[in-house]
């Protein structure tokens, strides 16, 4: 498939794996490139930027396709070094990163490297400003998304064509694509690529154990939660003990983040993933779960969704004629 995404990153599929926190490791990124898609490293996952660098070369090990890194700047009482670790990926030689949060100046020294820039955002107005900072393509993230889909709750059908109406650079589809026929669908709306990131969790590669992995095949497009939405930081997660209680928390009214802390805490969310424990920590997953029940290698679900996206496509075509 050719698009201007394929074409910028040199890759085979407009398919990007998205950066994901605890995820987004050197095995997972590994196997989504070899697949033909891209890869992204997730810098935060790694504790010092000096971890990073060593995950970059562990990954490079794995495969000799492109492949990315994601750092996602976020407003912090005590903000981790951002700085330091896109000097690792500057030196590194890494041509692509994706970013998400407030980057600010940190585009602008990417650019000057000479990398690639994918920005990650919710709202158009976001999208329009990262294109006046110079970014390569955005990354549309509608409402059905794992993670932060944002305050204005606009989902993708119309965030998509929103972003290809508004933006001269490539849109990239994400939020509640798992399969070829959301992929048909986001390019047919205008856009140029797709990325997914809780798809991948369910895949033969992913560094997270098989019990939740199991978790998301059984789970429905009705088994997510949005938490944090009275502090005014929505999360769409799975549906599990933690969750329910947290947003039991929530609804009585007045709650605030030290009286869910210790619920939501990244260390146990991390230690959840490891351990296989679905209902012991917060598990980030998007309304598509519903679209998953196996899981496959990276390889198999790639060519799958190519093959599916080009039959969505012809199909739709002949409608038109």
């Amino acid at each position: 498939m050719k698009t201007r995404i394929t074409e910028m990153l040199g890759i085979q599929y407009p398919i990007i794996q998205g950066g994901m926190m605890w995820v987004g490791r050197a095995e997972m990124a590994a196997a989504v490139s070899n697949a033909g898609g891209l890869g992204i490293l997730t810098a935060l996952t790694q504790p010092t930027p000096e971890d990073l660098a060593r995950e970059i070369e562990r990954c490079r090990s794995m495969t000799d396709k492109p492949f990315g890194v994601n750092i996602t700047m976020l407003p912090s009482i005590n903000p981790p070094p951002y700085g330091k670790y896109l000097d690792v990926v500057i030196e590194s030689g890494v041509k692509i990163l994706e970013t998400a949060g407030n980057p600010g100046e940190h585009i602008a020294r990417a650019k000057a490297a000479g990398l690639k820039v994918i920005h990650k955002c919710v709202a158009i107005r976001h999208a329009l400003k990262a294109q006046s900072l110079g970014v390569d393509a955005v990354s549309i993230d509608g409402f059905e998304c794992a993670g932060h889909p944002g305050e204005d709750d606009v989902p993708g059908l119309v965030l998509i064509p929103l972003a290809s109406r508004a933006l001269d650079i490539p849109v990239i589809a994400s939020g509640g694509i798992a399969d070829g026929r959301g992929m048909a669908a986001a390019m047919a709306l205008g856009a140029e690529g797709v990325n997914m990131g809780t798809r991948f969790c369910a895949t033969q590669e992913a560094p997270i154990h098989e019990n939740i992995k199991q978790a998301l095949v059984d789970a429905s497009e009705r088994d997510t939660h949005l938490i944090f939405r009275t502090l005014h930081n929505t999360a769409r997660v799975l549906k599990n003990s933690i969750s329910d209680e947290v947003v039991g928390i929530e609804r009585k009214g007045g709650a605030k983040f030290e009286d869910i802390r210790h619920l939501v805490a990244g260390a146990r969310g991390r230690a959840a993933l490891e351990a296989g424990e679905p209902n012991d920590g917060i598990v980030t997953a998007g309304q598509c779960v519903g679209l998953i029940n196996d899981i496959p290698t990276c390889a198999e679900l790639l060519e799958r969704m190519v093959a599916e996206c080009r039959e969505r496509l012809r199909v739709a075509a002949a409608w038109a004629e």
